[in-house]
């Protein structure tokens, strides 16, 4: 039954020829995991890969998950419901909306379900007020972050067929980041990770990292690339984006993956690296996210 779980999906790694790397003599990769699928794409598939083997395993059919209203992993666990037989709730954090990203989720067949952020900060208290007593449901933390999550994303390490000096990854809880971390304790590769996070404050995510990998758990944190917040943005970056995307025909977007490329383009034009550094970046998908800042970049960079 488990065998379900593992369709064939395409994942490669590709040279970027972006020329403000190649000026600095930076050979840059990316993994594009955001080809896995339409939507169960990037991390979200590796995170969810094993939870859902799990949640077959212990005979649930209702998956029940949270995040905000723009959330990649509500979308990923909706469209993942649909695809391999489970049915799902989605908690969304804040007041009641419309918007695409929360319409594809109901196209899925997810229910939604709106709470006030007071609320939401307890989600296993809400998990337990509204579905306890239902043996069927199983429980996806905000993000999918599960130990199962880490075993998922540690296999990005093991399907890597060269060897890079350094791999880049945006994070949101730091999960993807803990199953790296894993993952290169795991395979015995000699990488330095560093991690890009799209929140105020992100130096949390070291903690994250250490409550998986108490041993051999340190990574590099580039902090200051969060532009005001989780799904923030400023007009310098989307100028960037606008840019990235129209010289390289790679789609990013401003929630994780612009501010992941805008950091490594800052690193490099600083020199962080060493000339002839061999560098991965992780391209963790979520691409819907565009959709919600579609306005701004007509108003700050399509109409320059």
């Amino acid at each position: 039954m488990l065998d379900m779980f593992h369709f064939d999906f395409y994942s490669p790694v590709e040279v970027l020829n972006y020329q403000p790397f190649q000026e600095q003599q930076c050979m840059v990769h990316v993994k594009r995991d955001d080809l896995i699928h339409p939507f169960i794409s990037g991390n979200k598939w590796r995170k969810l890969k094993y939870t859902l083997q799990d949640a077959a395993k212990m005979g649930k059919s209702h998956l029940v998950t949270f995040g905000g209203a723009w959330s990649n992993h509500l979308l990923a666990t909706a469209a993942a419901g649909a695809k391999f037989g489970f049915t799902t709730t989605g908690y969304v954090r804040g007041e009641s909306v419309v918007n695409p990203n929360l319409q594809l989720c109901q196209l899925f067949g997810m229910q939604l379900v709106f709470v006030n952020r007071t609320t939401y900060k307890d989600k296993f208290a809400l998990y337990r007020q509204y579905h306890e007593e239902d043996a069927t449901t199983y429980f996806i933390d905000e993000g999918g972050k599960a130990s199962t999550a880490l075993e998922g994303c540690a296999e990005i390490i093991a399907s890597l067929d060269e060897d890079y000096d350094h791999l880049l990854c945006a994070c949101g809880t730091g999960t993807t980041l803990a199953g790296l971390r894993w993952g290169v304790t795991k395979y015995e590769k000699s990488i330095t990770l560093h991690g890009v996070p799209v929140l105020k404050e992100g130096e949390f995510i070291q903690d994250t990292v250490r409550q998986w990998n108490p041993i051999n758990g340190e990574i590099v944190l580039h902090t200051n690339y969060h532009f005001g917040g989780y799904a923030k943005t400023k007009p310098e970056l989307l100028t960037f984006i606008s840019h990235f995307v129209a010289n390289t025909g790679m789609l990013i977007e401003p929630v994780y993956t612009g501010k992941l490329f805008y950091a490594l383009a800052d690193l490099i034009r600083k020199d962080y690296f060493a000339k002839g550094s061999k560098i991965l970046v992780l391209h963790t998908g979520g691409l819907t996210g565009v959709l919600g800042t579609l306005a701004k970049f007509e108003a700050n960079v399509l109409q320059k």
